[in-house]
This record gives structure tokens, C-alpha cells and sequence, in this order.
């Protein structure tokens, strides 16, 4: 959220184009001249302002456009911007997952991840992108089945088992449900901005199927529904 008396707005450094601040990405230059994210938006220094999307950075860093912006022609950017943004958010997104866990506002296993889905409030489903299918299918079913007069339900494959692994504290994660709460609400936000930033869209992820429960290619999530 952004800070208090911070505008909501900003201009993408880029395009020009005017966006909620939500949906860009403020860098600055740190002391060496070396251009940092700055996700949070707390570091000093004037900011630019770019559109959150990984084509957009990769745009930016091809096209100098920092530089150009901070008027400064000794900034640089080292490495691959959009890589590093990326890892960020990444983080970022499996940092809230595990805060989520030690709330208790997130379950794993399949058995008891079915039964979140049959009973409880669940605001997302997990499914490792390394998983098998079965399992992800049944679940997705059991999710559409129930959710089909409220939107459906949102499917979040993004990350690999050892990714999940670490964050939720135990051995082969491939299912998990997210539960309604201010712990597991704020993963899903983190998770949905790692999903815009890859697929460069700033609206709901495109709708999953039964025959394609988690239709990403990997990069983000779907929502299962009618």
C-alpha cells in the first residue's frame, strides 16, 4: 500500500502512460550509481518509475532510460534488470507464503488440502508446476465444482516444490490452499504481482479448465471456473 501522502498515481518512465503505483516499480540510483529496485519504495533518492512488467524493464534497461530520466549520465545498470527484479519478487511472494504458514492460514498435503477445499475458506490453491497432473486435476474439479456460483477459484502455479518446500517448512509440496485471513490475503497480493510481472498483465489471469486446471506455462496462475 502505498505510504501515507504518497501519490497513488505515477508516470511509467517508459511509456509515459499514467498507473497506480501498485502497478510500477520505483528504482534509484544507490551511491555507486548502480541502479537498484526499490519495491517497497522507501529507499532515497529521486525515483523512476516503470511499468511492473518484465518486458517493460528489459525496455527500459535496452533503451537507457533511467539515465535519461535521472539526468544523470554515470548511473548504470549492471546484470540483468529484469532478472533481478524477478528474484525480488519471487522472494517476496514466498516470504508471505511462509508467514501465511506460521499464521496457520495455509494447509498442505493433498488430503487435507481436499478437505480445505470441500469446507474451507479458501481464497487460493497451490499446486507445485513441477506436480503431477492427477492430483492437481482432482483438486481443480473439486474447486470449480464448489466455487461456481462465486467467480471460481484462483490456482497458483508458479513455483516448484522445492520452492515450497522451503517456504512452508516440510518435504515434497505439490498441493496447498490458501485460507482467508490477513496473512494468506497478502500472499495471494504478493503472488498476483510475481504473476503480472511475468505475464505483463495487470488484470485476473486468464481462466483455467478441468483438462488444463493450471494454464500458465508456468509463469503464473488461472482462475478456475465456469
Amino acid at each position: 500500500m502505498p505510504k501515507r501522502n504518497e501519490p497513488l498515481e505515477r508516470s511509467c518512465a517508459l511509456t509515459r502512460a499514467v498507473r497506480p503505483v501498485d502497478e510500477l516499480i520505483r528504482f534509484v540510483a544507490g551511491p555507486d550509481g548502480i541502479i537498484v529496485p526499490d519495491l517497497r519504495r522507501r529507499l532515497p533518492g529521486r525515483g523512476v518509475w516503470i511499468t511492473a512488467s518484465r518486458q517493460a524493464v528489459a525496455e527500459a534497461q535496452k533503451k537507457k532510460v533511467f539515465s535519461r530520466a535521472l539526468k544523470d549520465g554515470s548511473v548504470r545498470v549492471e546484470g540483468d534488470l529484469t532478472d533481478q527484479v524477478d528474484a525480488l519478487i519471487e522472494r517476496s511472494a514466498l516470504n508471505a507464503l511462509s508467514l501465511a504458514r506460521k499464521a496457520g492460514e495455509i494447509v498442505s498435503g493433498f488430503s487435507k488440502v481436499e478437505a480445505a477445499v470441500r469446507g474451507q475458506d479458501i481464497i487460493g490453491l497451490v499446486q507445485a508446476r513441477d506436480g503431477g497432473d492427477d492430483g492437481a486435476r482432482k483438486l481443480a474439479a473439486i474447486a470449480r465444482a464448489r466455487f461456481a456460483d462465486t467467480g471460481g477459484c484462483r490456482i497458483i502455479g508458479c513455483f516448484t516444490s522445492a520452492q515450497l518446500d522451503l517456504a512452508l517448512g516440510r518435504s515434497n509440496v505439490i498441493h496447498a490452499a490458501l485460507l482467508a485471513g490477513r496473512a494468506g490475503e497478502n500472499a495471494l497480493v504478493r503472488v498476483e504481482e510475481l504473476e503480472r510481472f511475468r505475464t505483463g498483465s495487470v488484470s485476473d489471469p486468464v481462466a483455467g479448465t478441468l483438462d488444463d486446471p493450471v494454464a500458465n506455462d508456468g509463469a503464473g496462475s488461472a482462475v478456475i471456473q465456469d
